[in-house]
């Protein structure tokens, strides 16, 4: 009797023992099944946010630095909501992202004024046309040697730039302030040999317009470019004279996005030109430039 009672809690001991390692496995197979689970998804997450990541389309955009390029770095997160990576590439002349849109290394630049784009293309052969104007920069007079421009003595240098339009567009805010006269009919096409009364006998200096803000301690004033004046540290309340909101030039100077000819219309061009005349990028000109960038939409 005893030799089979031990039998018998032998028999239920090993049972008992085989159990418990029988619930133990599909409690260790769950868990591996779950691990394998949860690296599937994270997996998968990762790949969809690589994913996403690959499927932004690069438009690459040629800019001076300001206000061009801070615009468009406003406009980054807009633009990549639409599918875009805005990649900006910044110039300090008027001359190599011309040259660069042209050879194909940029799909648009924004620097420019529409009438330098006109003359750019009509002297080095270019084809390049605007997709849409966005802002203008008031050109303004800034103090050198001279604090006024009631001050002005006779003899004075003033520095201008030296391309076409702009040169242009500094003789008729001088003549706007009453310090020369023009030949009649010289307009945007006016150069310093268009100057018919010149009652001060200003020497008028024609200088490389990223130039100018650098030679305003060698001169009594300057006519300075929006963008020069802005990169140089000079605010446009600081002026002592800046265009008429309604002249000739403020009208005529708006500052385009550039792009190949026939391509205006692409639609990475047209999802950039949508952000850039956005209220979200208006609100960003007018509250970082204090009337120093005016935007034209």
């Amino acid at each position: 009797m005893k030799k089979t009672l031990g039998i018998l809690l032998a028999t239920v001991l090993a049972a008992a023992s085989v159990t418990a390692c029988g619930g133990s496995k599909p409690a260790e197979t769950t868990a591996a099944a779950a691990g394998t689970e949860a690296g599937k998804e994270e997996t998968a997450e990762a790949g969809t946010a690589g994913q996403a990541s690959a499927e932004l389309k690069e438009l690459v955009v040629g800019a001076s630095p300001a206000p061009h390029a801070e615009i468009l770095e406003a406009a980054k997160g807009a633009m990549e909501a639409k599918g875009y990576k805005l990649v900006i590439k910044e110039y300090t002349d008027y001359v190599q992202p011309n040259l660069a849109l042209d050879h194909g290394d940029l799909d648009a630049n924004y620097f420019q004024h529409f009438p330098y784009l006109e003359q750019f293309c009509a002297e080095n052969g270019t084809k390049l046309v605007s997709a849409a104007s966005i802002h203008y920069e008031p050109f303004g007079i800034y103090a050198g040697k001279t604090a006024s421009l009631d001050a002005v003595a006779d003899k004075a240098k003033v520095a201008v730039p030296n391309d076409a339009t702009n040169e242009a567009r500094a003789l008729l805010l001088l003549e706007a302030q009453g310090l020369i006269k023009l030949k009649e009919g010289a307009g945007l096409n006016a150069t310093k040999t268009d100057v018919v009364e010149n009652p001060k006998n200003l020497e008028i200096l024609e200088v490389e317009a990223a130039q100018i803000p650098r030679s305003l301690q060698d001169v009594d004033i300057a006519v300075i470019n929006g963008n020069y004046a802005i990169d140089a540290g000079l605010k446009v309340s600081d002026a002592l004279a800046i265009e008429d909101a309604a002249s000739i030039a403020a009208t005529t100077y708006g500052n385009v996005v550039a792009v190949q000819e026939g391509h205006d219309k692409d639609e990475a061009v047209l999802a950039l030109v949508e952000v850039l005349t956005s209220d979200e990028i208006k609100g960003f000109i007018e509250d970082t430039y204090a009337g120093a960038v005016v935007p034209l939409f």
